[in-house]
């Protein structure tokens, strides 16, 4: 018979069974948490890994896309090239009637002083009538004047109108008397009037030389000129460029040498066939029978070594042959080796020259030079010649120019008159001869002299160059500053000469001989000092590049490097109006660097958790050796979440001056994320 247990003994039981069950329990839950968060690892994981793949992706997209940028830049120049015969005679041909001006000036334009002073009504006095006479005895007296004002100026105006148009005819008398020459086959006025021609069209590539020497013989009407054609380097080396992604970098793909001969081969005998089809094209008076043209690069002699002129084609050429060509249609080398009986050389890049026809100096009477070392010199030009040229600029961009007077001039050299209805109207000239640096005090003075005359904008024009600190000053206000590269290009383009110093032996473009780096001369530096809003703790760094690129990880200025290697960037205490500072000497930056960029960054040992949202009111104030503030910079705020920003760079031009561009760009990943796109590799 079975026994029945008591109730002790089941109440005991039942505890042991929820105690085993809880256990259970919680050892189900323990399992299921490990799992969630072993998935959550996992999908963590996954995500990392797919957010890096997508940023190495676009990496090396972006990589790629710069690799497809430059090789589509390198195939634009050669189709530029190969088409240069083409779009050159798509140009209109120059003419005498193009140089003529319009006998027109600018209307009388009083302003404010055409509007008459309104008179008190009487009906708002009532009963004031001692306020009512004062007011209009008041306004009757500024009617007066106003009147006097206009008066004035309008004789001003007219005496200005008379001896404008008293100018414009001068000059359309000369244009008129030169034409005359030219039908009278008059030399001079023949070789002056098509080197013109060539200067002033606009089928040349901008960097492709314009030195010519011609004389003009009348007995044959014949026109001899010795042309300067390019150099082999306007060829690329480089046919390609591909990103290479195991090496992480790109590799340029050389153009075989077979090829860049005879694409420059052919970009010689379109430069032959060009020039003469201008010439041509310009001879509106039949005073050119035939052309006699010796191409030419100035070159070092690789028999003698001295630089000198070496032709590397030369061509006599019929009017009435050259004018059954059809130039859009031919081989250049074909045409002028076969179809014109020229000569040009087989191996252009070797500098293998070719006998000269006909030279200039053979024709018996003075040969007419432009360009090159014949060009005047800038420095050596009497003041107010030079004056005068700059004058002679503005008048060939379309303006009215007229120099002051030598004394009581105000400070103004040139005065200038822009028609342009929009964008134009009354400009202060100032003309600097300098060597050195022009300082910024003379941008003030300029800035100062445009407020007080009440012109609508100042240039300031020099043989030298500016700082950081002029164009920090002229930034967002009514100057624009010429530098001297800059002015000479500008007379380049408007058939006007000057140069830089130098004899016929010195090259604008030749590079500057290797020096080993050196300190800079103390008193020759700008203090970059860097300020902002808010409690936010910063480093404040300067990375040298060339591009996007940092120089090397020495030009990486920050607080475990203190300076370049040449000391032309160093770290410095900041003054009591900054919190921090870069000392730059910009004339002596590495000649490879093109960009002095700033950043800032979070310390992250003072403020781990802290962003870039309390960075505001940020700005760069630039000042002299002296400490004397040259003008101040405004900078991008901070983003929340941003660790990292690029405050801005300094940018060299191609004048060899300095433009300052503002960033703004910021970055999550603090400062290692920011140095890593320019070339800084961080373990």
């Amino acid at each position: 018979m079975s026994r029945r247990s008591n109730g002790l003994i089941g109440v005991w039981a039942e505890a042991q069974r929820q105690q085993q069950r809880q256990v259970e329990a919680r050892h189900r839950a323990e399992v299921q948490e490990q799992r969630r968060q072993e998935r959550e690892q996992r999908a963590h994981e996954r995500e990392a890994a797919r957010l890096d793949r997508e940023q190495r992706a676009a990496y090396r997209q972006a990589r790629e896309a710069e690799a497809r940028l430059r090789t589509e830049e390198i195939e634009a120049r050669v189709e530029e090239l190969t088409g240069l015969l083409v779009v050159g005679c798509r140009a209109p041909g120059f003419t005498t009637g193009a140089l003529a001006r319009a006998e027109q000036v600018e209307p009388f334009a009083p302003g404010h002083l055409a509007q008459p002073v309104p008179m008190p009504d009487p009906g708002q006095y009532r009963f004031a009538r001692a306020e009512f006479e004062r007011d209009w005895h008041a306004a009757q007296a500024a009617e007066a004047q106003r009147q006097q004002q206009l008066a004035a100026y309008r004789r001003q105006y007219d005496a200005w109108a008379v001896a404008q148009l008293a100018e414009i005819r001068r000059y359309n008398a000369g244009i008129a008397e030169m034409a005359s020459a030219l039908r009278e086959g008059d030399p001079d006025a023949v070789v002056e009037y098509f080197s013109a021609a060539l200067y002033a069209s606009t089928a040349w590539p901008e960097d492709f030389p314009h030195q010519l020497s011609a004389s003009y013989d009348p007995g044959a009407r014949q026109l001899v000129l010795n042309w300067e054609l390019p150099g082999f380097d306007i060829v690329p080396e480089t046919k390609s460029v591909r990103y290479m992604l195991n090496a992480d970098q790109e590799k340029e793909v050389a153009r075989p040498v077979t090829q860049r001969r005879a694409l420059y081969r052919d970009v010689l005998a379109q430069c032959v066939l060009l020039a003469l089809r201008d010439l041509f094209a310009a001879d509106e008076f039949g005073a050119l029978e035939s052309v006699a043209l010796n191409g030419f690069v100035d070159e070092h002699d690789p028999v003698t070594g001295r630089l000198a002129q070496i032709f590397l084609a030369a061509v006599t050429v019929p009017r009435s042959v050259f004018g059954q060509l059809h130039l859009e249609q031919v081989s250049a080398v074909e045409c002028l080796t076969e179809g014109l009986g020229g000569l040009l050389s087989a191996r252009p890049d070797q500098l293998a020259a070719v006998r000269p026809g006909r030279l200039p100096d053979e024709v018996g009477r003075g040969v007419v030079s432009h360009g090159g070392g014949d060009d005047p010199d800038l420095f050596a030009m009497d003041p107010v010649e030079f004056e005068g040229l700059v004058a002679e600029l503005f008048r060939a961009r379309g303006m009215r120019a007229v120099m002051t007077q030598r004394s009581n001039d105000g400070g103004v050299d040139v005065e200038a008159l822009d028609p342009d209805p929009i964008s134009g109207g009354r400009i202060i000239v100032q003309v600097k001869r300098y060597r050195k640096t022009v300082p910024p005090t003379a941008v003030r003075d300029l800035y100062g002299t445009v407020q007080g005359a009440g012109a609508n904008k100042g240039v300031l024009v020099t043989t030298s160059k500016f700082g950081p600190g002029s164009y920090a000053f002229a930034n967002g206000k009514p100057l624009t500053l010429v530098s001297g590269e800059e002015l000479v290009e500008l007379l380049r383009q408007h058939g006007l000469r000057g140069r830089l110093g130098g004899g016929s032996g010195a090259s604008a473009g030749a590079a500057a001989p290797a020096v080993p780096e050196a300190e800079p001369a103390d008193g020759d530096y700008n203090v970059l000092g860097m300020s902002w809003s808010g409690g936010v703790v910063l480093d404040v760094c300067a990375l040298v590049c060339h591009g996007t690129r940092v120089l090397s990880d020495e030009h990486f200025v920050f607080y475990n490097n203190p300076r370049t290697p040449d000391g032309s960037v160093r770290a410095v205490p900041a003054s009591a109006a900054d919190k921090a500072a870069v000392r730059v000497t910009f004339d002596a930056l590495p000649q490879g660097a093109d960009r002095l960029v700033l950043v800032a960054a979070i310390d992250p040992e003072a403020d781990p958790q802290a962003d870039l949202s309390g960075f505001t009111d940020a700005r760069i104030r630039l000042s002299d050796a002296s400490g004397a503030e040259l003008g101040q910079l405004e900078v991008s705020d901070g983003r929340p979440g941003e660790t990292a920003l690029v405050l801005g760079s300094f940018r060299r031009r191609a004048s060899g001056d300095w433009d300052f561009v503002i960033g703004g760009r910021g970055y999550t990943g603090g400062l290692e994320a920011l140095v890593q796109e320019y070339g800084i590799e961080v373990a």
